[in-house]
């Protein structure tokens, strides 16, 4: 539906959350997908599709912009507004997408809080960071860990 939440950072950036409840149909309505966007969506399967169409959405919405700027991917796969110099990055967990925009690097991810994420803690986490979470607040903590490490590995690659 509208945007969920939307903010001024520091005076230098924007984030933004998109509560999803429209359809895949509302989405390619709006946005006037460009050709290479199309493409893209082509090889999306499922739900993914649309919180691939929300998180554009959200973006145009919170450039202001009256024509909705293409996303383009650079080599390493991450996202950037053609003809736009500033920095952005997206997320999407079910029913939300999340979007940074500033003229630095950034990065964002947004989670669905899940307990199967016990069974790859070893993959994302070392033995000291392991250690420091709380086993009464474990999983969430352990989002806490994927997330933090997802936006910083989003920003700089």
């Amino acid at each position: 539906m509208p945007i969920l939440h939307h903010q001024n950072i520091e005076a230098i950036g924007e984030i933004g959350l998109w509560q999803i409840e429209e359809s895949e149909a509302w989405f390619l309505e709006h946005l006037n997908l460009f050709p290479r966007e199309q493409a893209q969506l082509a090889q999306i399967k499922g739900h993914r599709r649309i919180e691939w169409l929300a998180a554009r959405q959200l973006v145009h919405q919170m450039s202001g912009r009256i024509k909705r700027a293409a996303f383009i991917k650079d080599e390493y796969g991450k996202p950037h507004l053609e003809d736009a110099e500033w920095q952005i990055s997206i997320s999407h967990s079910r029913d939300i997408s999340a979007a940074i925009a500033a003229p630095v690097s950034v990065g964002i991810d947004v989670q669905k809080i899940v307990s199967k994420i016990t069974r790859i803690i070893p993959k994302f986490m070392n033995a000291a960071e392991q250690a420091n979470l709380d086993p009464v607040h474990s999983i969430l903590h352990a989002h806490v860990y994927w997330g933090a490490k997802e936006a910083l590995y989003k920003a700089y690659g």
